[in-house]
């Protein structure tokens, strides 16, 4: 009976864990979760993603997959509701996965973070909301530029104009628009802006006579809205009519042409905040142009447009994870996350530079300011000349 304890225990100590014990992680495939709004309110932004995930994961695959082994994707949709992200999540940490690449949706996101903190799996957040990366959580990377950031872009450009006054209008009950609006009052000052509105609506808001007419009675110079989904594009329609007669400016979740199509002539002369893989045409010869043209010729070659914002996100997610993979050249999950706080990589994105200390990443300089003319995302010549630098 003893020796057939310690030969058990042996055979303990031999087995690798679902982490992934061996270096390589053995022969099988590379299991790799992802939990996408595929359905319900965000499915525009979970079905972009989930198009450049394939794409990513079928170009690593056909180049000889990870560690030598092909990636194998399991996809979730999380409905565009925060607790189903988490049981997906509790699905997938059951499944031997290397990593999950998260919600497009910031209260998904988040709700799921508690468990990825207790489980220690890897998570590549296609969020952009502050509050994963403030303060850090070890297993969290966020690849979209966060909403502080897009804020500090975006005062960067309206110091350049010479507004010194602008308002604000934002979806209270997003996460991603809160730390976007609370992003642009703390970083305001610094650029010699004050802001004389704030303005609130709520994702199924509808109607914004309200929001819009408080904004003309602050005598604001620009207006800046935090919004994802449909009221972006009710807004857009509504403001085109109202007459405010001053620039309006929304963020990285309009930069679609699932918000161009249905906003239509409205649109035109409204400006976008984006990543700078919407407009790669605008950039000189060099690695970032490369790097976009890997995801937007297969990409527009595929589906007939170039690919927004999300697609952007959910690509550099993946290249992001296969290099962190390829750097730790193991299967393990404590030493991909190792890998991801010691890597710099360049992705249509931009140039990633994770730290112990900082799990975004990506810095203002790979935001670019876009006006809408004629159905397309512009690079306004400010962000021309920053660009090129």
């Amino acid at each position: 009976m003893k020796r057939l304890l310690s030969s058990l225990a042996a055979l303990l100590l031999l087995t690798p864990t679902a982490c992934g014990g061996d270096e390589t992680g053995g022969d099988g495939p590379l299991k790799v979760g992802a939990i996408l709004s595929l359905t319900g309110n965000y499915a525009p932004l979970g079905s972009e993603d989930k198009k450049a995930v394939d794409l990513a994961v079928q170009q690593i695959n056909s180049a000889g997959g990870l560690l030598g082994r092909q990636i194998e994707l399991l996809v979730r949709d999380d409905k565009s509701q925060p607790d189903q992200s988490v049981l997906s999540f509790n699905e997938l940490k059951g499944s031997d996965v290397i990593a999950v690449i998260g919600s497009p949706f910031s209260n998904s996101a988040l709700a799921t973070i508690p468990q990825v903190d207790r489980e220690k799996i890897p998570y590549v957040s296609l969020t952009p909301a502050d509050e994963q990366v403030n303060p850090i959580h070890p297993d969290v990377f966020v690849v979209p530029a966060t909403s502080a950031t897009y804020a500090d872009r975006i005062l960067q450009y309206y110091q350049a104009q010479g507004y010194t006054r602008i308002a604000v209008a934002h979806d209270s009950r997003s996460s991603y628009a809160n730390a976007g609006t609370a992003g642009m009052k703390s970083k305001a000052a610094r650029y010699g802006i004050t802001l004389v509105a704030d303005e609130e609506f709520q994702t199924t808001t509808t109607e914004f006579s309200a929001v819009l007419n408080h904004v003309k009675a602050a005598g604001a110079q620009a207006l800046t809205v935090w919004s994802t989904g449909a009221p972006a594009v009710a807004f857009a329609k509504q403001y085109a009519t109202a007459g405010l007669g001053l620039p309006l400016m929304f963020t990285g979740a309009q930069a679609s042409t699932l918000w161009l199509k249905p906003v239509g002539a409205a649109a035109e002369g409204v400006f976008v905040a984006s990543s700078i893989a919407v407009v790669g045409d605008a950039l000189p010869a060099g690695p970032q142009k490369s790097a976009i043209e890997e995801l937007s010729k297969p990409f527009t070659s595929q589906y007939g447009y170039p690919p927004p914002q999300f697609a952007a996100d959910g690509y550099t997610g993946v290249k992001l994870l296969a290099a962190a993979v390829t750097k730790a050249n193991s299967a393990d999950r404590d030493k991909i996350r190792a890998a991801f706080e010691g890597l710099t990589l360049t992705t249509p994105n931009g140039t990633y530079a994770y730290t112990a200390t900082d799990h975004a990443g990506l810095t203002a300089d790979f935001i670019s300011i876009n006006v809408v003319k004629d159905g397309t995302f512009v690079a306004t010549d400010w962000a021309k000349s920053k660009l090129a630098k």
